[in-house]
């Protein structure tokens, strides 16, 4: 068993356990305080590189990051097999008296071999699933084993969508006459280790970023009356093959979403924003697409529009000076589908800023998060720091850019813009504690019971269990563009206006939230929002298709298991272990030998002298 310290968790150190030894029964890497300052990413050099756009068929020279390694760091120890159970441990006091264990029992002393009793350590890590998806599944579905239980399931979650202004969802497919501009983020993040997901630029900083000018637009297109609808979308499951992005693509080709693939206009993306230095932000595009004449008039557009809106703010965006593919992101599952104009807003140029991308260590350190000293909980979750404040202004550019794409006039833009204390209190729920005073007002009953004390993890895990970032994503969306609508529980609960209501079910989704307490009171005062925000299924279309094997989706899955735990005991030495097997043994032996005997002379060890029937007394 080794104990690793997180400055060995390398992927030489990895691989050298893996091959170099069959006695590694286990490893336990304790995980630091604080950040590795030369960076740590254990996804792969380039992400998700052969479910995206390019390919032998399209842009053939820009697939597979010939031209761009957007992640220099990554080192692929998430995509290596291991026979042996891998634990995180917090560096507390438990990992501290495993490691006095070692050092009380197992550490030489002059160079003599240690004594016994000896310290050891087992991990417990069942996994149900074996060989691959199209095996396990297939075991799935012939009830290969006696268990009810399935042996693996498939990833997914939900995307959560809303459009600006009520849509009818029940009618699926084309809707005549509408236009939508997407602004789009993604819902997950990862990590080498299953519970530790943070997430904090490669998911967080987008998603907030949007929310924020989500927004910063709700009385902007109520007021206005635009030629375009702006839809606002986060997809889950994107780290692993784009799981959402592909299933609304496909659902939207099936005529299974409420739009269908003509009624998009264009797409804007937000990534990972949360480290743009210099206060500037980088406009990545498709050049494959862009030879389509009409694409690349609609892409100029969209690109003046982004330019123009960073004036005046502290922001400024450039497009990279070199012909490059798309950064991995959701808009390549839409150009698979056909051309469409889209940007995706990103910190870097060619190479992720992101230095612990997809790793435990992408967490509030790593946005340069930091609060002055001695504040409370309280006082954090409503404290404005720097990089709330960047992602304000960003988040303000976006809206202003989203408006005029959406047909605006430029003229009224200047009253859009994001509100710096909602961005940093997304911040702290999200990247710090969901359970918070704040989030606990916005959230129904059945919610509250998710929220957490640390950081949300992105991880998308299996479809029967909806994550916390999608729960508070869903939430905040429909109190960020949603109001307050004046009915029961009862109605609000039964997606209505009152009971004879029909018709709102179809253009609005309600839901019945906390609210705060008043002073002096313990009982809160809850209400109902009535928004546009929807959730669909994020579940790769493999699966509907039964397609296992399938080269177009992703078919991640994730094994069962039973119970995850660890203990650690005291070992005697082997020469101990034979001495009492020994004795054990004797034991026996001379039980059976006593046994046969006391058998064998039964009838003279427990005979009784019988009294003759004809004694008189």
């Amino acid at each position: 068993m080794v104990i690793m310290e997180s400055a060995l968790f390398t992927r030489s150190v990895m691989m050298k356990l893996k091959n170099g030894s069959s006695r590694v029964a286990g490893v336990a890497v304790v995980v630091p305080s604080a950040n590795p300052p030369q960076g740590f990413s254990p996804h792969n050099k380039c992400p998700n590189e052969n479910s995206g756009v390019y390919s032998e068929s399209y842009g053939p020279t820009l697939a597979h990051c010939n031209t761009t390694v957007w992640n220099p760091l990554g080192n692929g120890l998430s995509y290596e097999e291991f026979d042996f159970p891998i634990f995180s441990l917090k560096d507390d006091n438990d990992t501290q008296l495993i490691k006095q264990c070692y050092v009380d029992h197992n550490r030489p002393v002059n160079g003599s071999d240690p004594q016994y009793p000896l310290c050891a350590m087992q991990l417990f890590s069942h996994m149900s699933a074996v060989t691959n998806t199209a095996t396990c599944m297939r075991r799935n579905t012939n009830g290969f084993t006696f268990s009810p239980e399935s042996i693996c399931e498939p990833l997914g979650d939900h995307n959560i969508w809303a459009p600006a202004k009520p849509l009818n969802t029940t009618q699926k497919g084309h809707k005549a006459g509408e236009s939508m501009v997407m602004a789009t983020a993604r819902l997950d993040s990862r990590s080498f280790f299953s519970e530790i997901g943070p997430g904090a630029e490669s998911a967080a900083s987008g998603l907030i970023t949007l929310l924020a000018a989500a927004h910063a637009l709700r009385n902007a297109t109520q007021e206005a009356q635009l030629s375009r609808t702006i839809f606002y979308t986060f997809f889950h499951g994107e780290t692993f093959d784009y799981i959402g992005s592909s299933r609304m693509v496909y659902d939207m080709e099936k005529n299974q979403f409420p739009i269908d693939l003509d009624n998009v206009h264009s797409v804007l993306e937000i990534g990972q924003v949360g480290l743009f230095s210099s206060s500037k932000v980088w406009l990545h595009t498709d050049p494959v697409s862009r030879r389509n004449g009409s694409v690349e008039e609609e892409v100029k557009k969209l690109v003046s529009n982004l330019q123009t809106a960073a004036k005046g703010l502290n922001v400024s965006v450039e497009e990279p000076g070199v012909t490059q593919p798309l950064p991995p992101s959701s808009l390549q599952r839409f150009l698979r589908a056909r051309p469409f104009p889209g940007v995706v807003i990103q910190d870097y140029s060619s190479s992720f800023a992101n230095m612990y991308y997809q790793s435990m260590f992408d967490n509030a350190d790593s946005l340069k998060m930091s609060y002055p000293p001695n504040l409370t909980p309280e006082e954090q979750l409503n404290y404005v720091t720097d990089t709330a404040k960047s992602l304000a202004e960003l988040a303000t550019m976006v809206a202003r850019a989203l408006f005029v794409q959406a047909g605006g006039e430029e003229s009224q833009v200047s009253a859009i813009k994001a509100d710096e204390l909602l961005v940093s209190r997304m911040l702290y729920s999200f990247v710090i504690a969901s359970n918070n005073s704040w989030i606990q007002e916005l959230v129904s009953s059945e919610s509250a019971a998710q929220l957490i004390n640390e950081t949300a993890n992105f991880y998308i895990s299996v479809e029967r269990q909806t994550s916390l970032p999608t729960v508070l994503v869903q939430h905040l969306l429909a109190n960020l563009t949603g109001s307050t609508a004046n009915v029961t529980q009862e109605d609000c609960k039964n997606q209505r206006e009152n009971q004879d209501d029909k018709e709102s079910k179809h253009l609005y989704s309600y839901s019945w939230v906390q609210g705060a307490a008043p002073p002096n009171s313990t009982e809160r005062k809850g209400f109902c929002v009535r928004s546009t925000v929807h959730g669909t299924k994020a579940l790769s279309p493999a699966f509907e298709l039964e397609d296992y094997n399938s080269k177009d989706y992703s078919t991640w899955t994730e094994s069962n298991w039973k119970q995850i735990k660890g203990r650690i005991f005291l070992v005697a030495s082997h020469d101990l272990e034979m001495l009492t097997l020994g004795l054990g043994i004797a034991v026996l032996l001379t039980s059976l030998l006593l046994t046969y005997v006391m058998s064998s002379k039964a009838d003279i060890l427990f005979s009784t002298g019988r009294e003759p029937t004809s004694a008189t007394y």
